[in-house]
């Protein structure tokens, strides 16, 4: 089993962990993932090291340090990252970068486990043994230069296109629990049919199945992502919501004239003409509660029972985001955001590795 200690961090007296760290009651409020205690909202990290889709530069990186060093001290501790997460060379910077933002935190941290940590393993073609996946995760561990892991995440499921390899990379996570390399077990990207199959076969072998990561948001609220949230109360899953402001079309910054830069553009011009009343609708409810469309649109996802980890690149992001904390929308309110999500004549094209 891994050593209680936590060494590879180097951060002085860890003992004294978090005890100068006094967030306000909103954000002191935890919410269960497994055996773990979370924040009721997390942070995503795909843009750290993504240059093609979110422009990462490493001049960012001092930026990206106080993003997280306000949210940790505002009480956030769940940060979601993944193996694939950056671009050419800068594959894996996501996970290098959190693993030197934590070692760096200016303030205490009394034990490893009040950082939790969610990566995702790819299910890439090559990984065709559990030992090359337990491999995956050991790397994960030496970017991150932690012992263990808050969840290890299946990334998406091969169902659809490999099957034989699904079981491979299912023992692969047993593995990983049965080492001690992670304290949680989760996946990303799987439908309501494929997480029963997966949650069967690991409470099978002993282990638990604690959360279902899938894109869920305003915008993606389809049916199967409803059943999918259903499935996940029933088996005591909890379901971690990813793009919670659809890629920043519910933020309210963008409309026609006024598109983000790079491949979402394409996307935006897509679906935004269609979205006037749902946005409409934000918009509304964000001036009665005297918040940001965001913080609507996000405590939307917490209200429904999921965890969202919404991505920041800026501390501005994470101020506003930190603004979806404390309060809750009235049951009119959820209606009312429905309503105007049902209505809209486009939704948020679902990810191509979601099964059935």
């Amino acid at each position: 089993m891994i050593s209680d200690k936590f060494e590879p961090l180097k951060i002085p007296d860890v003992t004294e962990v978090l005890n100068s760290v006094e967030p306000t009651s909103q954000f002191c409020i935890s919410v269960k993932v497994g055996p773990l205690s979370v924040s009721p909202m997390g942070f995503g990290t795909w843009a750290w090291g993504n240059q093609l889709l979110w422009g990462y530069q490493e001049s960012m990186d001092s930026e990206l340090q106080e993003c997280f060093n306000l949210a940790l001290k505002n009480g956030i501790n769940l940060f979601d990252t993944a193996d694939s997460y950056g671009t050419g060379k800068l594959n894996g910077q996501s996970e290098r970068l959190l693993g030197k933002f934590i070692r760096e935190f200016e303030g205490p941290i009394k034990s490893p486990d009040d950082v939790v940590i969610a990566t995702k393993f790819a299910a890439y073609p090559w990984r065709l043994t559990s030992g090359q996946f337990v491999n995956a995760c050991k790397s994960s561990l030496e970017r991150l230069q932690i012992d263990r892991l808050g969840i290890g995440q299946l990334h998406w499921s091969t169902a659809n296109y490999a099957p034989l390899q699904e079981r491979v990379l299912w023992d692969g996570l047993v593995e990983m629990y049965a080492k001690g390399l992670v304290r949680a077990v989760g996946v990303s990207n799987y439908g309501p049919k494929q997480l029963l199959k997966i949650h069967g076969y690991l409470a099978s072998r002993g282990v638990p199945l604690s959360s279902a990561q899938v894109q869920f948001s305003l915008l993606s609220m389809g049916d199967e992502q409803m059943e999918l949230k259903s499935v996940c109360d029933s088996l005591g899953v909890r379901l971690i919501a990813y793009s919670p402001l659809g890629l920043g079309m519910l933020t309210g910054k963008y409309d026609a004239s006024n598109l983000p830069n790079g491949p979402r553009s394409v996307l935006f011009r897509q679906i935004l003409p269609g979205l006037e009343s749902l946005l409409s609708c934000l918009g509304s409810i964000a001036e009665r509660k005297g918040k940001t469309m965001s913080q609507v649109a996000i405590n939307w996802c917490i209200c429904k029972g999921a965890v969202p980890i919404p991505g920041v690149k800026t501390v501005k992001h994470v101020e506003d985001n930190l603004g979806a904390l404390g309060w809750r929308l009235s049951p009119s309110e959820i209606s009312e955001l429905e309503a105007a999500a049902m209505d809209s004549p486009k939704k948020m094209l679902q990810n191509i590795f979601q099964t059935a």
